[in-house]
């Protein structure tokens, strides 16, 4: 596990641009003193190799700022490239689901609406605490999602997240 001692000694972090840059070249001519560190590793996060290993610029920016290894680190905003100290909370995995985009393989576009074949409507629902919560069906999609949304502010609170 990188220590913020050595990560302070590979690189400097602005915490403004959320960007870490490199203080000591590796080999080859993608990694030398002064460029940007990081590439996007497939899914939206940066990904930074330290000493051989890979891992994740957001978790590296919080330990360079705080000097410990977080459990888990939101991304405040949702965008996952967005390294800024100030887009980044520490948070239990619980609080880090809460704050979930919307699935890839969703139909209506919304989240927390799905539709219904049975009843021909639109369905609401939410994860509280563990357990699928059911908030009701609707007669359109956009019906379904404020149902989401004002249940997810309730429970969810800071992390509710509507896209």
């Amino acid at each position: 596990m990188v220590t913020q001692e050595r990560l302070r000694e590979l690189f400097s972090y602005n915490p403004n641009t959320g960007n870490f840059i490199r203080l000591v070249g590796r080999s080859g001519p993608n990694a030398r003193a002064g460029d940007i560190a990081g590439c996007d590793n497939g899914q939206g996060y940066v990904r930074i190799y330290v000493d051989g290993k890979a891992y994740k610029a957001h978790r590296l920016a919080w330990m360079y700022t705080h000097g410990e290894w977080p459990n888990h680190i939101d991304h405040v905003n949702g965008i996952r490239s967005d390294n800024r100290i100030e887009n980044l909370r520490s948070v239990v995995r619980s609080q880090n689901n809460m704050n979930k985009g919307l699935y890839k393989n969703s139909t209506s576009g919304l989240k927390g609406a799905s539709f219904n074949e049975r009843s021909g409507k639109w369905k609401s629902q939410i994860q509280v605490s563990g357990k699928k919560m059911g908030l009701g069906y609707f007669q359109t999609k956009e019906e379904a999602h404020q149902a989401y949304l004002e249940v997810s502010r309730k429970f969810h609170g800071e992390y509710a997240r509507g896209k």
